[in-house]
């Protein structure tokens, strides 16, 4: 099941959830320690895949003007014992699918981990800058133009 929520929506489970797999994710997996509760979660839109009940894999869609000028996909995750399932690619088109049912815009741009690079490429995105450092981890900006 995917569902692609505002955050008012989210049950109180799902909200605990989620920042439970983004903190086994980015925090403790990727040894990375920042903030990832950074007041953007409110004006955001949280895609989710459940599969018996539990989420697999997580994505939000950030408002034009909240990350970057555009609307923009970010926090994409799949749960440890979900990856190589397919749920990365369902994720980001349904992340897509979230900006244009929601948002009157043509671009999305993201702030992607460079080591991802060629799988955004697959759905459009194409780099925007050149690699920078974001907390210790590569990243680059990618952006998508919708026709």
């Amino acid at each position: 099941m995917i569902l692609c929520k505002k955050f008012e929506e989210l049950t109180l489970e799902e909200l605990y959830e989620i920042l439970k797999l983004r903190s086994e994710v980015f925090v403790v997996e990727q040894n990375c320690i920042y903030n990832d509760i950074d007041g953007k979660d409110k004006t955001s839109f949280h895609v989710i895949i459940k599969e018996n009940n539990e989420i697999t894999a997580y994505l939000r869609v950030l408002p034009p003007g909240i990350s970057y000028e555009n609307a923009s996909l970010g926090r994409v995750l799949v749960a440890k014992d979900a990856r190589g399932m397919g749920y990365a690619k369902a994720i980001v088109t349904e992340g897509i699918n979230c900006v244009l049912r929601n948002f009157n815009t043509n671009k999305i741009t993201i702030g992607a981990q460079e080591y991802l690079k060629d799988f955004y490429s697959e759905f459009g995105f194409k780099p925007v800058s050149e690699v920078y450092d974001e907390d210790g981890i590569p990243h680059l900006d990618m952006t998508l133009n919708i026709v």
